[in-house]
């Protein structure tokens, strides 16, 4: 059978535990199965286990799964149902959320959500040089996630009247270069201008179009870019310069953390933006037609290498538990 293209050809076609194995073998050793603990050619050519669906040493003698050094590491739960949430979570616009991966594949809620969480980290993509560039148009943006002040308990809403401004919320900064089409956004501690500033000076290029809002912070780019401001209380739009871009990519996100899951953790507000980040960049266009699938095999790509504990996803390390934010 070739490569599914739908949910349903997905669920059918990786209901089988050794197709899972080979897919994500495939996925994350190019060259062939490579033993974990050895290094250069002792690595190479372990012989597979038939019988316990893993791989032995021929150096060392250590036996090893495909989960070894990735995001399933340690779970026991089959990739016959890690591979269809991940299809879900890459080909649902608005996310997908811990209950309905419990109600689909037959998992608790809780391991649903812990799941989730492992997946967005997969998601994660490295950013790889600065954007923009001579003739090039880049829009920067900011935008403030978190409860409303009417919907807190009063002690809380006073807490937050008496710190001023947007206090409570949490400020996302985003960056959209429209030739590539690919949008880049992060948690900063504040909209002053200094932190704004820097953040623009590391991520686009000297020379390139800079399109922003009337915002104070944005005020002295004109040193290092062409830059540009619309005023949106009398425009949105004034010809090519404007920001309904970015004002685009923060709708998705929002409807995504409103509607879909509804209570989000400052603490794990960063996996989210990476999630809607990788459903944005990989999006069908006219010149890049993606489907379901191409998306999918791009994330099944990403998960080497990378391991979260539910202790660290939980704030239970002495780390994580100096640094968590209030909650919205």
């Amino acid at each position: 059978m070739e490569s599914p293209k739908t949910l349903q050809q997905a669920i059918q076609y990786f209901s089988d535990e050794q197709i899972c194995i080979d897919a994500v073998a495939a996925m994350r050793w190019l060259d062939g199965p490579r033993c974990p603990d050895c290094q250069g050619d002792a690595a190479k050519s372990p012989y597979y286990l038939k019988t316990q669906k893993r791989w032995k040493c021929r150096s060392c003698r250590r036996q090893f799964s495909v989960k070894v050094n990735t995001i399933f590491e340690d779970s026991p739960i089959p990739l016959q149902k890690w591979l269809p949430a991940l299809w879900l979570l890459i080909s649902c616009k608005n996310g997908v959320s811990s209950w309905e991966i419990h109600r689909t594949l037959g998992v608790s809620q809780k391991s649903a959500w812990f799941m989730l969480h492992r997946l967005r980290l997969a998601l994660k993509t490295g950013n790889v040089g600065k954007l923009g560039g001579p003739d090039t148009e880049v829009e920067t943006d900011e935008t403030f996630i978190g409860g409303r002040k009417k919907n807190m308990h009063k002690e809380r809403a006073l807490r937050y009247e008496q710190k001023g401004g947007p206090s409570g919320k949490i400020v996302v900064q985003g960056f959209l270069d429209r030739d590539l089409r690919q949008v880049r956004a992060k948690i900063v501690p504040n909209v002053k201008r200094e932190t704004l500033q820097a953040e623009v000076l590391k991520e686009v290029k000297y020379g390139s179009k800079v399109y922003t809002d009337d915002a104070v912070a944005y005020n002295e780019l004109r040193s290092r870019f062409v830059h540009e401001v619309v005023n949106k209380t009398v425009s949105y739009v004034d010809g090519r310069v404007h920001v309904n871009g970015m004002e685009n990519f923060w709708s998705l996100l929002k409807r995504g953390l409103s509607g879909t899951y509804i209570a989000v953790e400052p603490f794990h507000l960063e996996r989210y933006i990476d999630e809607q980040i990788f459903r944005y960049n990989n999006r069908a266009t006219k010149d890049n037609p993606l489907n379901d699938s191409d998306r999918f095999m791009l994330a099944l790509s990403q998960v080497s290498n990378k391991r979260i504990t539910y202790k660290e996803l939980t704030g239970k390390t002495d780390a994580a538990v100096s640094t968590t934010p209030e909650p919205f």
